[in-house]
């Protein structure tokens, strides 16, 4: 694996993040609003996205659409350094390749799939913490578990302190599932989408093709991401009892089968438009970072040879 493809791949997220985060707030208290609740019996503080956004600004001021910010960019930058730099390592040692030398959409898959899966469960923690600073809000629109954080490290500290490494990355495999089907999805159809422009000849131009591919990526993973992402959103967002067990679910399939039972197929797919308007720019700024910044390497490396 090159090493300045791992940190090129985490600073194509954390560029893209600043951008997105605010819609991540949003997509997260959606998605904790009328937790285990049927449609209907519950007041929704977030009627919308755009209603969401005046909500927050006005309740928790503007600084409050970047809540869990920091801990969004580390979480971005492990995994994406690891999916990212796994993807174009299988590029490079054409791997991804058909015998005819065409980038199979199944290869793509699965090493986006390995990528996304490695990333996401050594960035667990911070996945977590983001998650429960996002939820945390004014009285008047707060929704899901409020775990009253300070901050980054002093959640980080707390909850080392109640479960040690264990509690840490407590519902880290949970994240596999939902990196995995994301990543996979989105890694395929960039390369696959790339090959196709530029093979069809409709967009060759090598920034816009990535913006085109990054696009479309997004969309598609957009679609797979949204029933895991609202199940990692609850477990990590849960309280715990003086056990140490969570509040509301066991794991992975008692929350599934909880949501399913009172929400219907609507809760599996609860912030949706909030996670595709997140995910499609989001998708688009760090693939077309990632080629450029990869440009730019390559340009420099050749004139430093020169």
């Amino acid at each position: 694996m090159d090493l300045s493809e791992f940190v090129l791949g985490g600073l194509a997220s954390t560029g893209a993040t600043f951008f997105t985060n605010p819609i991540e707030v949003i997509k997260t208290r959606i998605q904790l609003q009328g937790e285990l609740a049927a449609r209907g019996t519950y007041v929704e503080p977030y009627k919308g996205l755009f209603q969401a956004f005046v909500t927050v600004a006005k309740n928790d001021g503007w600084a409050g659409l970047q809540k869990g910010l920091v801990p969004a960019l580390y979480f971005q930058f492990i995994i994406n350094s690891f999916r990212l730099s796994i993807y174009q390592m299988a590029l490079n040692e054409r791997w991804m390749h058909t015998k005819n030398g065409d980038i199979s959409f199944g290869l793509g898959l699965l090493w986006g799939a390995a990528g996304g899966a490695l990333g996401s469960y050594l960035s667990s923690p911070f996945f977590m913490v983001k998650t429960q600073l996002q939820s945390q809000a004014a009285k008047e629109i707060a929704v899901g578990y409020q775990h009253h954080h300070t901050g980054m490290m002093p959640a980080l500290k707390q909850i080392y302190k109640k479960g040690g490494l264990f509690g840490l990355w407590r519902g880290a495999l949970a994240t596999i599932p939902r990196a995995s089907l994301g990543s996979g999805a989105q890694i395929a159809t960039f390369g696959k989408t790339k090959e196709f422009l530029i093979e069809y000849n409709l967009v060759t131009q090598p920034i816009l093709n990535s913006f085109t591919a990054g696009l479309f990526a997004g969309s598609v993973m957009s679609l797979a991401i949204t029933p895991p992402d609202v199940i990692t959103t609850r477990l990590y967002n849960q309280g715990l009892d003086e056990h140490g067990r969570g509040l509301y679910y066991k794991g992975y399939f008692d929350c599934v089968v909880k949501i399913l039972r009172s929400e219907g197929i609507y809760g599996m797919y609860k912030g949706f438009w909030a996670n595709y308007l997140r995910i499609a720019p989001h998708s688009t700024l760090v693939l077309l970072f990632f080629d450029e910044l990869l440009r730019l390497r390559d340009a420099y490396f050749v004139k430093s040879k020169i």
